[in-house]
């Protein structure tokens, strides 16, 4: 694999060339490391002693991490499904190790991220598993740091990827912001943080920049809970290890996002 390509510190995305900045991270929802901008590779990650972190997350869910965490420390999912695993988010880290884990949980069919701070090294796990496409909103076209064949623009606010697996525009965070339904078993949203799983795990929350606290608007919200409505599910899976709404998902949403709206439009 290229292993020299340029990976940001800060929010861990690759990019396709060596470049000054990152755009990513200049955006006004994330920040510049404190000590400046800060390149590393996938070589210089693995040097460090950054490895792969593979444990269960639920029910035909299994996570993918880094130990220790790189850039702000979220962990992928692989979505197993009759289909075809689906790898839902992204990390940075990618070894020939996690390659042979990965593949003996039945490999990659297909990759979809939820945001820009979560594109990671998403092209080069792509080649890792024969070009597999990675889904990604249009409306975060722009963003995406390593231009590749195999990432797949979908317009719209649902894209279907297999019987059991919709892609929903939520549009909160960024407007291209995704979020993952699974129809099986009770029913799962994976919601990086585009839905974010809180430190109470009852609970969840809306934020257009988290680092920087500001929050999402109100009409925001309210078109995202439109498009979630039709759709069930007992458990809401976060971004973080652990950060899941184990069971009533959906009404969790929806009283999380009536507790916020209370809040932020509260006169």
């Amino acid at each position: 694999m290229p292993s020299s390509l340029p990976i940001c510190r800060t929010c861990g995305v690759q990019y396709g060339e060596p470049r000054p900045d990152c755009p990513i991270c200049e955006d006004e929802r994330q920040y510049v490391g404190w000590n400046g901008q800060q390149w590393t590779t996938l070589a210089g990650l693995a040097e460090e002693g950054h490895r792969g972190r593979v444990e269960e997350e639920g029910p035909g869910v299994v996570g993918i991490g880094t130990a220790p965490p790189t850039a702000i420390g979220q962990r992928a999912l692989l979505v197993r499904t009759p289909a075809g695993n689906v790898m839902w988010d992204m990390v940075s880290y990618l070894d020939d190790q996690l390659i042979a884990e990965v593949r003996e949980l039945g490999g990659l069919s297909a990759i979809a991220v939820s945001h820009p701070h979560f594109y990671g090294s998403m092209v080069e796990w792509s080649r890792a598993f024969g070009d597999v496409p990675i889904y990604v909103h249009a409306a975060d076209r722009r963003w995406v740091a390593r231009p590749d064949d195999a990432v797949v623009f979908w317009e719209g606010d649902t894209h279907r990827l297999t019987d059991d697996l919709t892609l929903i525009n939520a549009g909160v965070h960024f407007a291209g912001g995704q979020v993952l339904h699974s129809s099986a078993g009770g029913g799962a949203l994976f919601s990086g943080d585009i839905v974010q799983v809180v430190q109470d795990r009852r609970w969840v929350s809306f934020m257009y920049s988290y680092p920087n606290y500001i929050p999402e608007r109100p009409h925001v919200v309210r078109r995202a809970l439109s498009l979630l409505e039709p759709y069930a599910f007992d458990r809401v899976y976060g971004g973080w290890w652990k950060r899941v709404v184990q069971t009533d998902g959906a009404a969790a949403v929806r009283r999380s996002a009536e507790r916020y709206l209370g809040f932020v439009e509260e006169r």
